[in-house]
């Protein structure tokens, strides 16, 4: 993978994309082989750790806490300057500025998404790995996502995402891939269509 590039996978549930995403962020050992990233091996590097950034399907973030002081808590654990100067950018990234007192419980599922995205971003990650970014997000919210996805692509950092609306995701895929019961069935450019590629996927799955 080079900066820049945007890797699309896809699969049926139980295919092993989350858990490929956990090898990937370093929570999770692979089988076999040897994970880089950043040039380094990401079980003993921190600063690799470090240029890694996940959104899971666990938010990693607390009810309790307003959303601001969630990525106020998460800048300090990354030793940030300015957490709450910081806290703020990210919220304004994903249109949630006026958001920032209310407590995590009382917002929306699509803002409580946007609020982990933000999180994930935060640290300016090399590589972002994102596991279904679109879901509980309105129109408006996916349109906003998306571009902020182009911006770090445009910065020259990396993405993996893991999504079913492939609408939104075949926007800023450069490659793209099918991955079934933990092996890939299609992969390579995301040269051609989405109906192109969506025929691919039918066939891997009944293949």
């Amino acid at each position: 993978m080079h900066r820049g590039e945007c890797h699309l996978v896809v699969g049926p549930n139980g295919a092993g994309k989350s858990t490929f995403l956990r090898i990937l962020a370093g929570l999770a050992r692979p089988s076999g082989g040897e994970l880089r990233i950043l040039g380094s091996p990401l079980s003993g590097d921190r600063a690799a750790r470090r240029g890694v950034g996940l959104l899971s399907h666990q938010t990693y973030l607390y009810d309790d806490l307003t959303a601001l002081e969630n990525l106020e808590f998460a800048a300090r654990l990354h030793r940030m300057p300015n957490p709450g100067q910081i806290a703020r950018a990210g919220l304004s990234a994903v249109g949630l500025s006026g958001r920032g007192e209310d407590r995590l419980r009382q917002l929306s599922r699509g803002m409580v998404q946007r609020v982990a995205i933000a999180r994930a971003l935060l640290a300016e990650p090399e590589l972002l790995l994102l596991d279904e970014p679109f879901t509980g997000l309105d129109p408006e919210a996916s349109f906003r996502v998306v571009g902020l996805l182009r911006e770090q692509l445009a910065k020259g950092r990396g993405v993996v995402l893991v999504s079913h609306d492939l609408h939104e995701a075949w926007e800023l895929a450069t490659h793209a891939h099918v991955l079934v019961r933990g092996e890939w069935k299609v992969t390579g450019p995301a040269t051609g269509s989405l109906e192109v590629f969506l025929v691919q996927y039918r066939e891997a799955l009944n293949g």
